[in-house]
């Protein structure tokens, strides 16, 4: 396979779960992977390899100008210029339920720091390159609880609301450059960190009875979006959120 042959894709959060699973996909479709993840990508670069794809591992903090612009030199210096640009990196399965009402100010600048700006700074740290490249994806990662709003999440919802925003945003500002910007919406997903929270089994109780699909997400239920995603399949889709949740009934 080869929808992405030869073209650079930086995909933040790879060292583990969703955005490992875009790693490898991306990978086995020809795609030059930078994984660039705060947590040691080590591993999943190694995997990559072994199948005989093309990786690095950055360690890069998302929330940091200097450690983006490293990742992004790193990532040209290695492949070229980045062609795309995957922004998976965020606060998410250690949360802690609560009223809005206890959320501390601590915690909403936490999660609007990495969720919001961290998104905003690394596609403004990426862009320079994209435009070199002379064309590019981004592909923005929100989430499902935007359109349902659960209870006990708003600082979570309202970061992932913010990514649909911001995509809708920057596509308008970017598509005169050949970029074009989507976000996909996943459900809930059974990565190894939420597994290992218990918090979360009653929500996947109550959404295993929702979901048209009767089965639980995994990381792999992602990929097919991504890479029509960031592939030339979607040379003209922009400015779009698409739901990959199994169906969830929204009532």
């Amino acid at each position: 396979m080869s929808r992405l042959k030869d073209k650079t894709a930086v995909i933040t959060g790879a060292a583990q779960g969703i955005g490992a699973s875009f790693a490898r996909a991306f990978a086995a479709e020809g795609a030059k992977v930078v994984c660039a993840d705060i947590l040691d990508s080590d591993e999943i670069v190694e995997e990559i390899h072994a199948a005989g794809g093309s990786a690095i591992g950055t360690k890069t903090d998302i929330t940091d100008d200097v450690s983006l612009d490293a990742m992004v030199a790193e990532a040209e210096a290695a492949f070229g210029p980045i062609e795309i640009l995957v922004n998976n990196a965020a606060l998410f399965s250690g949360l802690n339920m609560k009223p809005f009402t206890d959320i501390t100010e601590n915690e909403w600048e936490m999660m609007m720091r990495v969720n919001v700006r961290g998104l905003w700074q690394t596609s403004k740290a990426v862009l320079p390159s994209l435009r070199k490249a002379g064309r590019g994806k981004i592909i923005n990662i929100s989430s499902g609880t935007v359109h349902k709003g659960p209870p006990g999440q708003l600082h979570y919802v309202a970061s992932k609301g913010a990514v649909m925003a911001m995509t809708r945003a920057m596509a308008r500002e970017l598509a005169s450059d050949n970029i074009y910007v989507n976000t996909i919406s996943p459900g809930l997903t059974m990565t190894d960190a939420v597994l290992a929270n218990p918090t979360w089994e009653p929500f996947r109780k109550n959404l295993l009875s929702a979901k048209m699909i009767q089965r639980d997400m995994v990381p792999e239920d992602l990929v097919g979006t991504a890479l029509f995603l960031a592939s030339e399949d979607s040379d003209f889709v922009t400015g779009q959120s698409v739901n990959v949740d199994g169906g969830v009934q929204l009532s």
